[in-house]
């Protein structure tokens, strides 16, 4: 007779304490950020599995930073850590506190399940690595995390546009990073058309992971302090977020003329954008470039879409801690925050892997294309 599953979260982005296990049932919960109260992303391992059927309870979300992601959600699951599927989940908001009930029967011994398909540091490094030979790209330090982790960036091209790509401010947006591998091939391929055409046009500055330390802490949403870095451009510190003033004082170096900040969402489950609507002293020209844009990418990509989305800032109102309200205020360019689902796509859905690595990938290169169009028009 086989024994109780085995739980563990004791490796990079990690994330769940264990309340109970008994058999192939285990009561879960979703460990905070550190210094914080932010928790939504979970990250396990189960094993002594193999062809058990797993009822995996994780509990108290309703208390988690939105528990609107949690009806309609299903989890990540993956036996090879390559191939995530999604699993069979449900939502109770009145079982002990709010629980997600994920069931699932493994073929093999292991299994892992995640809030959605982890990006690993040693991915992040691989990447870096990998896209930093290339003979048109070069590679720089901006800064170091508070743990002292290095915030990469990846420059290519020569052409005199300054574009600014970043992504996970939050850690636990995972797609986030996907979106980038796909957009860095692109841009590493020597005989990729819109890679070349965007060389010429503009100088892109790519950085893939902006906080390190939450993504190996297995952190939802802050860094190694429980900061929310996308509450820190208006006043960053070499105190608690180091990150943010490395990236924004190159920014003050280069200029920038175009800036897309690379998130994912918890509730609503589409791709969409938002902007700076409500900075001061918006002008009509930054509008215009921004709706030129978003109209480039729904032609682009049908995974882009405009109707669903955050209600926009009122007049005046804009809140320039926030990445992309701060870039288009300060320097009076076009910005944009991008969102993913880490529900299924509802504009085109895959109920086998719902919103994926593999869709996030093919949007960095949507991405690229729309950017390559807009900067041709403004030529």
């Amino acid at each position: 007779m086989k024994g109780a599953i085995r739980i563990d979260a004791a490796f990079d982005s990690g994330n769940i304490e264990v309340l109970s296990v008994k058999d192939t049932t285990a009561m879960l919960a979703i460990r905070k950020d550190a210094e914080s109260d932010f928790y939504q992303w979970f990250h396990f391992r189960v094993s002594g599995a193999e062809g058990r059927e797993l009822t995996l309870k994780i509990t108290g979300l309703q208390n988690s930073a939105y528990p609107g992601g949690w009806p309609n959600y299903n989890a990540c699951v993956s036996e090879d850590r390559v191939d995530w599927r999604r699993a069979q989940s449900s939502y109770d908001a009145k079982e002990t506190g709010g629980t997600l009930t994920i069931t699932y029967r493994p073929a093999g011994d292991i299994a892992w399940f995640a809030y959605f398909a982890p990006y690993s540091m040693e991915r992040h490094h691989d990447l870096i690595s990998r896209t930093a030979v290339a003979p048109h790209v070069s590679h720089r330090v901006l800064g170091h995390s508070l743990e002292g982790q290095p915030i990469d960036c990846l420059t290519t091209g020569n052409g005199p546009k300054q574009v600014w790509l970043y992504a996970r401010q939050h850690p636990g947006e995972s797609m986030a990073e996907w979106w980038m591998e796909g957009a860095l091939a692109a841009l590493a391929d020597p005989d990729d058309a819109v890679g070349i055409a965007l060389r010429k046009a503009a100088t892109l500055h790519l950085v893939p992971n902006c906080n390190p330390d939450g993504s190996c802490r297995g952190h939802l949403r802050t860094n190694a302090k429980g900061v929310n870095l996308n509450r820190e451009w208006h006043e960053p510190s070499a105190y608690q977020s180091p990150e943010v003033l490395a990236i924004r004082g190159a920014m003050d170096v280069t200029g920038v003329d175009f800036a897309m900040d690379v998130h994912g969402d918890e509730a609503i489950p589409h791709v969409f954008i938002a902007g700076f609507d409500g900075i001061p002293g918006i002008t009509a020209a930054q509008q215009e470039d921004y709706a030129r844009y978003l109209n480039l990418l729904k032609q682009a990509t049908p995974d882009f879409q405009t109707a669903m989305g955050y209600p926009t800032a009122a007049p005046g109102k804009a809140n320039l801690s926030m990445s992309t309200n701060q870039v288009a205020h300060r320097f009076g360019c076009t910005a944009m925050t991008l969102e993913m689902p880490f529900k299924d796509h509802d504009d085109a859905p895959d109920p086998e892997r719902g919103w994926s690595p593999e869709r996030s990938k093919a949007l960095g290169r949507a991405c690229l294309s729309a950017l390559n169009e807009w900067l041709d028009e403004q030529a």
